[in-house]
């Protein structure tokens, strides 16, 4: 059975360790060298970026996430051992994990390790879509004859320079669509390397919970369990049209998934939607002065971002939740986009003023969304505010401080609020 050495890259016939440098990291599969659409994730990415720039943090359980009030965005491995995971609020994973040292999230500094590593897998294809900044599909069908090596290789060279160069390790998942190669992926966390192959696909899916299939979620489970449908195999027992007249076309993609078929490519670059930034709050608060300097700096950090990534949005969004955990969202549509703090700010406030004796309020969030180029964006002049233009003349010298001498060099009174 054909077989990879994940420390040394040597290739062989089944073993349990390696001929060359005898390390037990040994992958075999029968189609290892046969299968070229992968899925790489990193291991707790930003929980691994924080232990790799404070190594005092290496044996603790450390969580990146919000106050108490907040949500984990990542755990470690020593903290999901006690239960921790992501998306689950602050205050039960430190019931969970007391001596847990929680990091405030550093969104700038993770986008810049992941275009490291992105860098890295551009090395390998020209065929990648990101999932998030911690992962993403490879398609390197037809990449042997330029790399002189499988895709297997070439994805235990990915993960092993991640670990060597950047100090952070990833798991493979390799099949043969996005679907088995997102599933393959998780199997083995961390440091993983998991194969599902062509013959096996209906096998390995048969017993599996129907939560398995990518897109399927409480909502989607309950339907389908009141239906009786519980595993894939229940779901192989329906046939399609019956699935599409009582779940739609989701019914239809149930059907191909659970019979392990995915025609999706990958496709390199999806475009960014939308571009947003929200807070939970210490504390349940109508006070306006203190919402309004949450405002403030949710505009600035979507603003900040979208300058970044040189687009603009034509769409403002304002997303607020109650103290009894219920929601409401406003949105404003603009003549031309907007990459202005200024701008998504004031709109964002007076939306904010039409709804403001709704509170108290636990989270505020700020967004733009239709993106596109960010040529021609704020050109439209407001006839109702002769001071608009002054103001984003005053913000466009506030970018070229931060840009010399640091995002600290200049800030608002606003922001101190």
């Amino acid at each position: 059975m054909p077989s990879l050495c994940r420390d040394c890259l040597a290739a062989f016939e089944t073993g349990a360790r390696c001929p060359e440098c005898r390390s037990p990291r040994v992958v075999s599969h029968p189609e290892l060298f046969d299968l070229s659409i992968a899925h790489m994730d990193c291991d707790a990415f930003y929980a691994s970026v924080e232990k790799r720039d404070d190594p005092s943090l290496a044996d603790k359980p450390v969580i990146v996430g919000g106050g108490r009030r907040g949500v984990v965005s990542t755990a470690c491995y020593i903290a999901r051992i006690r239960g921790v995971h992501s998306a689950m609020p602050m205050f039960q994973a430190l019931r969970l994990c007391p001596d847990a040292v929680v990091i405030r999230p550093r969104g700038d500094h993770y986008a810049a390790v992941s275009r490291q590593i992105r860098a890295l897998m551009d090395e390998l294809t020209p065929a990648i879509e990101p999932l998030s900044l911690d992962e993403a599909f490879l398609d390197l069908t037809g990449t042997e004859r330029l790399h002189h090596a499988p895709p297997a290789v070439m994805l235990a060279r990915l993960v092993r320079r991640m670990e060597e160069e950047l100090g952070l390790s990833g798991s493979i998942g390799l099949s043969h669509n996005k679907f088995l190669a997102k599933i393959a992926s998780d199997l083995d966390k961390p440091r993983g390397f998991s194969v599902i192959g062509r013959a096996e696909t209906q096998a390995f899916l048969a017993d599996k919970p129907v939560g398995l299939i990518w897109g399927v979620g409480a909502v989607t489970r309950a339907a389908l369990d009141k239906a009786g449908i519980r595993t894939i195999s229940d779901l192989l027992r329906w046939e399609q049209a019956d699935l599409i007249a009582r779940f739609g076309d989701m019914g239809l993609r149930l059907w191909h998934l659970a019979r392990g078929r995915d025609a999706r490519r990958v496709s390199a670059d999806q475009p960014m939607k939308s571009i947003s930034n929200e807070i939970t709050l210490p504390e349940d608060t109508a006070d306006p002065d203190i919402l309004d300097g949450h405002l403030w700096r949710l505009s600035e950090k979507v603003a900040d971002r979208a300058k970044a990534r040189a687009t603009a949005g034509r769409v403002v969004t304002l997303k607020l939740k109650r103290a009894d955990h219920t929601g409401l969202s406003r949105r404003q549509s603009l003549p031309d986009s907007t990459q202005s703090a200024d701008r998504i700010y004031r709109l964002t406030r007076a939306m904010f003023d039409r709804v403001a004796g709704e509170g108290p309020f636990r989270l505020i969030g700020v967004g733009i969304s239709e993106l596109g180029p960010e040529t021609g964006a704020d050109a439209t002049g407001d006839l109702l505010d002769p001071h608009a233009e002054r103001r984003r003349a005053a913000e466009r010298a506030t970018d070229r401080i931060r840009a010399r001498f640091g995002k600290d060099a200049i800030f608002r009174g606003r922001a101190m609020r």
